[in-house]
């Protein structure tokens, strides 16, 4: 049943990349409580989402933007501004009691671990 409806996706997919992508997707979509759009004649949520592309019954340019904004890890309202530049050596280093750690502090601290010297820290 799936190789069939494999065949059939591919005419409304571009790539099989693409399809496999979104019929994982729309599967874990199904999972998690989302509505059958085909019956399931006792078939895997992955055949049923094949099933559903394959019927076009589902709207692939909505499917493929749920995809894409589940798969983002950065919030567009949390992007930095592009005239909003950071200078690296501003960043204040901070320890794991939150004090501030000095440039000199640090080189010496990275120093100490390459040259494989004992640290007194721990």
């Amino acid at each position: 049943m799936a190789r069939v409806t494999v065949e059939d996706c591919i005419d409304k997919v571009d790539t099989r990349f693409d399809l496999v992508l979104l019929a994982a997707h729309r599967a874990r979509a199904i999972l998690s409580g989302a509505p059958l759009l085909v019956d399931r004649d006792n078939d895997k949520n992955a055949v049923v989402a094949l099933r559903e592309i394959a019927d076009e019954v589902i709207d692939l340019p909505n499917l493929q933007e749920s995809l894409i904004s589940a798969l983002q890890r950065v919030m567009p309202e949390d992007d930095v501004e592009e005239d909003e530049v950071v200078d690296p050596l501003a960043i204040e280093h901070k320890t794991e009691d939150q004090q501030p750690v000095s440039e000199l502090d640090m080189m010496r601290a990275l120093t100490a671990d390459r040259d494989g010297s004992s640290d007194s820290r721990f």
